[in-house]
């Protein structure tokens, strides 16, 4: 048996604080948060199958009991205290909490609270460069505005991150762009878009990442869909300059991250897509996942957002997989137990202390 810490989650959003009928809440188990296709439910995934599988037992209720029977619970509850029960089973030490998500979320302090523990704050560069442009009149005075915003959100947070690798890539051009240029391409979407458009010129999301780099803050790359070869470039010229980054991805591009972790040294890993939504495949994508990275490369983390069933369903696939990957390993004699103790410490909690500085 391999124990596993409290952990450091260090990929998270808050949870919902409004009541959920069976629709919006199945929405929410699904990848982008929309219904299901007519005639299929998303409470038949693998992480429709985890949330019966875990949550359950939680409210008072036998594992696998039927949707319908559990959200009534859940309702009988109510938000608030079935929020607790959840949150505080998941076993967190830390949240890392991206504030970037829009919607009725608990932001990092009452997630602390819900599930107590402690939580630090992530700052999402492209609502903050847009929230920026909705209150700068000129293209100078958003220039100078958005410098002065990373500077000051690096002074109150613990990471930033980005989705520019999944609205764009990077591999095109890695280097930061110079002065006239960003100023041409900031001059052309400032005047094409209204207030709340989403920032979309790839010049201006490049000089984004280039912002939070120079500010030193360990920087989180979503991949998404895209294979997080890409971001090798990225990678490549940012090396040396003191600033983490962390690929945010999801099975099959697991292997591809881990690889990546293994050649650039202030590139990390994230375990929480590829293990989260993979059900019971968890414990085989791990151990693809172990056979490529250093073990000091590789961090836990929920990538949950809107359901605290998702904090659940996360932590105990990751608890799952790992007692049964490094426990399997210590039966067999290619390790001892002191080392798999000593890894699955690591990569709970003491790899992400040591990049996002907590201690």
């Amino acid at each position: 048996m391999i124990d596993t810490p409290r952990l450091v989650d260090q990929y998270c959003h808050g949870v919902l604080r409004t009541e959920l009928g069976l629709g919006t809440f199945e929405a929410q188990l699904g990848p982008a948060a929309v219904l299901p296709a007519s005639g299929t439910t998303f409470f038949d995934t693998q992480t429709g199958f985890a949330v019966r599988r875990w949550c359950p037992p939680l409210l008072g209720l036998e594992p696998h009991c039927p949707p319908a029977r559990y959200l009534a619970r859940r309702r009988e509850l109510g938000v608030a205290e079935t929020g607790r029960r959840l949150l505080r089973a998941a076993g967190i030490a830390t949240y890392l909490v991206d504030t970037g998500l829009t919607g009725d979320l608990t932001g990092p302090d009452e997630l602390a609270a819900a599930g107590g523990a402690r939580a630090h704050e992530i700052v999402r560069l492209e609502p903050l460069a847009e929230q920026v442009a909705d209150t700068s009149g000129t293209v100078d005075a958003f220039l100078a505005n958005l410098t002065e915003a990373v500077q000051d959100a690096a002074t109150r947070s613990v990471a930033f991150s980005s989705v520019s690798a999944a609205r764009c890539g990077l591999a095109a051009d890695a280097e930061p762009p110079g002065r006239a240029e960003t100023r041409r391409a900031a001059g052309r979407w400032l005047a094409q878009r209204t207030a709340g458009d989403p920032l979309d010129s790839p010049v201006l999301l490049r000089r984004l990442l280039w912002l939070a780099v120079g500010a030193g803050r360990p920087l989180q790359l979503h991949a998404g869909d895209r294979d997080p070869a890409g971001l090798a470039g990225f990678a490549a010229a940012t090396a040396g300059l003191g600033a983490d980054l962390v690929v945010l991805h999801g099975a099959p591009h697991h292997r591809t991250a881990a690889r990546m972790a293994a050649v650039f040294p202030h590139l990390y890993a994230d375990l929480g897509a590829a293990l989260a939504h993979t059900g019971a495949r968890a414990a085989d994508v791990l151990a693809e996942v172990l056979e490529l990275a250093p073990f000091g490369k590789l961090l836990y983390s929920s990538g949950a957002r809107a359901l605290p069933e998702l904090h659940v369903v996360a932590a105990s696939a990751f608890r799952t997989a790992l007692g049964r990957v490094l426990g399997a390993w210590v039966q067999d004699g290619a390790w001892s137990r002191t080392d798999a103790q000593r890894v699955a410490a690591m990569i709970a909690a003491e790899n992400a202390t040591r990049v996002y500085r907590l201690a």
